[in-house]
């Protein structure tokens, strides 16, 4: 199957690994981009830039298919080595970076005088025009569906993506809601140009997190996730556990008074007590609803060609059937 997608980052089928904290490592990229379709390393993972220049050159040696790395950009005091996560991009040869987060126009012409090809990840069709008028080579849409930060103007892909199809000129791909073929299928009769999926590949065996994060993701339901953080305009939705239900009871008491501190020891360093040591209930923890439809936890070869067949299937029998 070939896209504006494909054909922009060189890759076999329109699906892209978004980046995920604690989860987007070599492992799970080498995987993906060996079984066709784009992964992603999750930069702000690693500790320093010399860090992920490592895991770009231990990726390198996992797989020669293109890969590309996450770079969020984050409102906070301390900033991260922005410069020197970037170096690190530009030397290991990495030609394709997701950016998430605030604006990357300042970080903009270093990566294109690189060579480097920018996907942003948007919640809004405001935000995707910007991106395209920064620069940007391609958008990522996400809709309200989606595990992690779905932004605060609650559209869902339905809406969403046939209206970024109208105002957008660069390719785009759906991210929420995205599991197997007929998420794919659906995707781009709204007019987007592939997925991108990220809590359908923490359920698949190549993801470095802990078994119980993924038994977790295949019991949940579409039922089973919670927004949190809404008060102070910094959404994300998790997947319900007990300390995402203690933490939205000080939401509900504090009400106009919540502070981030309030709340600060259930979401900040969590991430390697669950995705490393498996103890999925420590805090909140990002997951779409689409959990709700994701029953197995397979290779992502498996699920990529899974994924691709069924897709064939649904559009030239399914679909082609109907207008017999």
């Amino acid at each position: 199957m070939q896209t504006r997608i494909t054909e922009l980052f060189g890759i076999q089928h329109p699906i892209i690994q978004g980046g995920m904290h604690y989860v987007g490592l070599a492992d799970l990229a080498a995987a993906v981009s060996n079984a066709g379709g784009l992964g992603i390393i999750t930069a702000l993972t690693l500790k320093t830039p010399e860090d992920l220049a490592a895991e770009i050159k231990r990726c390198r040696e996992m797989t020669d298919k293109p890969f590309g790395v996450n770079l969020t950009f984050l409102p906070t005091v301390t900033a991260p080595d922005y410069p020197g996560y970037i170096k690190s991009i530009i030397e290991g040869g990495v030609k394709i970076v997701e950016t998430a987060g605030r604006n990357p126009e300042p970080f903009l012409p270093y990566l294109k005088d690189a060579g480097i090809k920018v996907i942003h990840k948007c919640t809004s069709v405001r935000h995707a025009r910007k991106a395209e008028k920064i620069g940007c080579d391609a958008a990522s849409v996400d809709g309200f569906e989606c595990g992690g930060h779905p932004g605060e103007d609650d559209i869902p892909n339905m809406i969403l993506l046939p209206r970024a199809a109208e105002e957008l000129q660069i390719p785009f791909v759906a991210s929420g809601g995205q599991a197997d073929a007929r998420s794919l299928v659906a995707s781009l009769a709204l007019g987007a140009d592939g997925i991108n999926m990220g809590t359908r590949f923490i359920a698949t065996r190549e993801a470095p997190v802990h078994v119980k994060v993924k038994q977790a993701i295949v019991t949940a339901s579409e039922l089973d996730t919670r927004l949190v953080m809404r008060p102070l305009r910094n959404t994300e939705r998790v997947l319900n556990n007990a300390a995402v239900e203690r933490l939205l009871a000080k939401e509900k008491d504090l009400g106009e008074n919540l502070q981030f501190e309030d709340i600060f020891e259930d979401v900040v360093g969590v991430y390697p007590r669950v995705m490393e040591e498996g103890e999925v209930d420590a805090g909140a923890w990002s997951c779409g609803m689409v959990a709700g439809l994701i029953h197995d936890i397979p290779t992502c070869r498996e699920l990529l060609d899974r994924i691709m067949a069924e897709a064939e299937e649904i559009v030239r029998v399914r679909l082609e059937g109907m207008l017999d």
